[in-house]
């Protein structure tokens, strides 16, 4: 859709470029525009952590408008009310927290498409059909694939589970919570670990078996790249802010 941006999300992932994105949590949509601007391929708008209201999130997707840079949102939680509020908006892909097994994807699913698509998304558009000025059958159309639908994959159980979540139909990326899932196993952080290494490069051969697209987050891009990741939030404002100030405090005044 023109409005997300999603058609040259898609055409960067079937290039076989890795994508690039920047994960945002500031409310200022300025932090947006300037990773749009900056190169980055999309914007992981977060709304599960911070202070984020829908407000906030609405001004972040539309600075993205007319970009190169998709927007992606990942929602609070992966129910039906936190879903219809940021989806209306029109992001471009809808990430779930915490998916943890096949109903919880099939709630995912059910949530982003409308009853003809047998899902039971609710009719609110607004910004979602261009205010009206798009016809709205183009519209239900276009809403037949998009946004694209991403569970997270970001708790042990979800590894275990994970055959039969990459066998519900609708679901378009497959995205890795590698600090959780380290959490989960009661190895935070410890990403050098065996069994953590094990659990994540599980996630992502069978993803890449199944034909879904793989997606995580992490910052040392060619090991998640030698993974076969195809798209990939790098960083996030708040990060890559601290960085910098480091970087410039640290020189010899």
């Amino acid at each position: 859709m023109l409005l997300n941006n999603l058609e040259k999300f898609e055409a960067k992932i079937k290039s076989g470029k890795l994508l690039r994105g920047a994960c945002i949590t500031l409310s200022d949509p300025t932090v947006t525009e300037l990773a749009a601007d900056a190169g980055f391929d999309f914007c992981w708008i977060d709304m599960e952590h911070g202070v984020m209201t829908d407000c906030d999130l609405m001004k972040h997707i539309m600075a993205l408008r007319g970009t190169n840079c998709a927007p992606i949102v990942r929602v609070a939680a992966n129910t039906h009310t936190h879903i219809k509020r940021v989806i209306d908006l029109v992001p471009a892909g809808v990430i779930a927290p915490m998916v943890n097994t096949a109903e919880d994807a099939e709630r995912l699913v059910d949530a982003c498409r409308y009853p003809m698509d047998g899902g039971s998304r609710g009719c609110g558009m607004r910004r979602a059909n261009a205010y009206g000025l798009w016809p709205t059958d183009e519209y239900f159309k276009q809403s037949q694939n998009d946004p694209w639908i991403i569970p997270q994959i970001e708790h042990i159980d979800a590894v275990r589970n994970l055959d039969s979540i990459l066998k519900v139909k609708g679901i378009s990326s497959i995205c890795i919570g590698p600090y959780d899932l380290s959490a989960s196993m009661g190895k935070p952080g410890k990403f050098d670990d065996p069994e953590v290494k094990s659990a994540i490069d599980e996630i992502c051969s069978k993803t890449l078996k199944s034909g879904v697209v793989l997606g995580a987050y992490g910052e040392d891009i060619p090991l998640w790249k030698s993974r076969g990741v195809q798209w990939l939030s790098v960083t996030n404002d708040i990060f890559a802010l601290a960085k910098k100030y480091r970087e410039i405090l640290s020189q010899e005044p």
